[in-house]
């Protein structure tokens, strides 16, 4: 396994330290705050603008609206030698913007707003007393605002009033209460990195159009082979839309590493295939083997254990029975971390079965993976360097910005071999610098969007260490709630023993039926608990957590914690909202 040297740099990092809640008033003193550091009268127009946000607010008063800065106005509220540009939005067009000839001032007062209303959504998205969600049922959202696209150019003044209604109805997924998906919180400096991506506005195919972005890219994707464990970082990878599409580029990878004429002739050249993984891995590998013509009835599920985790010794078995039958396995994929229950699955005894029978052994990682960050933690994944592949998605565990997706493959070539097409227009031979940068041609994708950058930049931000020690406070913080319900009255959870990863899976059982002796009807009734509890935290939105069915059990809630902002009285908070919103049912 390669050294874990880069470990050097931490010190005590104290990851369970608990930062304490917010005060209600926080954002106002930030405002106050900004507004005496601030130049131009920039504090203060973000203190007016954060009292959009206060109608939310069903406890508190409305608050006194500062003077907002007149039109024409530097805003700096003193005498000044500042020029005053009389910008009017109600008269402009997108076309009064650059590139018009005099378009500078107006663009720069344009941007300058949208500014100030994405800082206030931010601001605002951190206060515990606003609501995580403003919910309308869609047909009422489409009546009271008008989304429909016209034939003629709306002015800039309502392209702002657009920008505000849209953040006014958003989830604000960087919310300290919620916990609904994986992917949470809102990192500045991964957001900042989104928005100099967006600026520069480039493509990841050659290096002669996004020349920073591609050595970032091989930089980085070298120091997660390097933590995978592979030797010295060798290897190739791609960041792709997302886990289910690294998935699939795995399963392409495998079909053509055993069967490399696919390429040209197509599944009719080859054998009857199947994959396997476990009952309960992510929707994607069905889908991927739906996408490329392999077929979902060729995914063989294999069977789990009570905690989640698939069982090798089914998996051997379900391999044999496929090749009596005259079928070819070529590919099986394992979880670290699923989608529902968080369990890892035992790498080291499938890659056994994987190399005993010459199989394509990926490892699904897009929930789990970024656990190979703690020290504390990484043991999960043991065995994930045996792996042909892994696909592991930094814009879950590691909060950076959406999307942000890596798949890692251990041999150096394949991706290459497998998708490049030799598109003249683009790749062309005779460049003047090294074509091993031109990396478009190893990806399905043509246009390919920058996601490098977000993570990158939040690395050197953070450090390894400093990921480290966000990772293991999500962990602290999901034990916590587990020790707060395994034996609280109401609760019982759905498999015994403490969460694999920050997936806690439990019933609430309100008063009304916590008793009930009639196993059946019991049964019948607890499965309509969480859906209505989930419809009455959107509808006062105060927290946001999700619920599901799983095989043969009604519906219960999984909770998971991927938000850095999370503390411990935002788990009490959850635990007391829940018994609030059910305890009628």
């Amino acid at each position: 396994m390669a050294s874990h040297g880069f470990w050097s740099l931490g010190g005590d990092n104290n990851a369970g330290a608990n930062t304490g809640s917010q005060s209600p008033s926080t954002p106002r003193a930030w405002c106050q705050a900004a507004a005496q550091k601030l130049s131009g009268g920039f504090g203060s127009k973000l203190c007016a603008l954060l009292n959009v946000g206060e109608v939310e607010k069903a406890s508190e008063p409305a608050a006194k609206q500062p003077p907002q800065t007149a039109a024409g106005s530097c805003g700096c509220n003193k005498p000044c030698s500042c020029s005053k540009p009389d910008v009017v939005f109600s008269d402009l067009y997108s076309t009064d913007l650059l590139p018009a000839s005099d378009g500078d001032t107006k663009t720069m007062t344009f941007l300058q707003e949208v500014v100030d209303i994405l800082l206030a959504y931010i601001v605002e998205s951190f206060d515990r007393e606003t609501k995580v969600i403003d919910f309308h049922y869609p047909n009422e959202l489409l009546q009271m605002n008008n989304w429909e696209l016209q034939e003629e150019p709306a002015t800039l003044d309502d392209v702002l009033i657009s920008c505000r209604a849209t953040l006014k109805y958003a989830i604000k997924t960087a919310h300290p209460r919620y916990f609904n998906q994986l992917s949470t919180g809102l990192d500045m400096v991964g957001l900042a990195a989104d928005w100099l991506t967006s600026t520069a506005n480039t493509n990841m195919f050659t290096y002669e159009v996004a020349p920073v972005f591609v050595l970032l890219e091989y930089v980085t994707l070298k120091k997660m082979r390097e933590i995978i464990g592979w030797p010295s970082g060798r290897g190739d990878g791609i960041f792709s839309p997302g886990g289910s599409i690294s998935n699939m580029y795995a399963m392409l990878l495998a079909r053509f590493k055993m069967f490399p004429e696919v390429k040209e002739k197509g599944m009719s050249s080859v054998p009857r295939l199947v994959a396997f993984t476990s009952e309960h891995s992510h929707f994607s590998i069905k889908k991927g083997a739906a996408a490329l013509g392999i077929g979902t009835e060729s995914v063989i599920c294999i069977k789990v254990d009570e905690s989640g985790k698939m069982i090798p010794a089914d998996l051997e078995r379900r391999i044999l029975e496929a090749k009596q039958k005259g079928f070819v396995p070529f590919f099986v994929s394992a979880t670290a971390g699923t989608t529902v229950y968080g369990a890892f699955d035992p790498l080291v005894g499938i890659s056994d079965v994987c190399k005993k029978y010459n199989v394509w052994m990926h490892v699904d990682g897009a929930w789990g993976g970024s656990l190979l960050m703690s020290r504390r933690h990484r043991w999960k994944l043991n065995g994930v360097e045996r792996a042909n592949s892994v696909t592991w998605n930094p814009h879950k565990m590691m909060s950076v910005p959406l999307q942000c997706s890596a798949l890692l493959v251990r041999e150096e070539g394949l991706m290459q071999s497998c998708n490049q097409m030799h598109a003249c227009y683009l790749f062309q031979q005779d460049k003047h610098y090294d074509l091993s940068y031109d990396t478009g041609d190893k990806a399905l994708q043509c246009g390919r969007h920058v996601d490098i950058f977000k993570l990158w930049l939040m690395w050197r931000a953070k450090g390894t260490v400093g990921f480290e020690a966000q990772i293991d406070k999500c962990l602290e913080l999901s034990e916590y709630l587990y020790n707060k319900i395994k034996d609280r009255e109401g609760y019982e959870m759905v498999f015994d023993g403490k969460p694999q990863h920050t997936n806690v899976c439990f019933w609430y059982l309100p008063p009304g039926i916590r008793y009930m002796e009639d196993k059946e009807e019991k049964k019948k009734r607890l499965h309509k608990v969480a859906p209505v509890i989930k419809a009455r935290m959107m509808e006062y939105g105060t927290t946001m957590v999700s619920y599901q069915p799983q095989g043969d059990k009604v519906n219960f809630f999984r909770m998971v914690i991927s938000n850095p902002a999370a503390t411990f009285e935002d788990i009490d908070f959850l635990i007391e909202e829940i018994e609030r919103l059910g305890h009628d049912l």
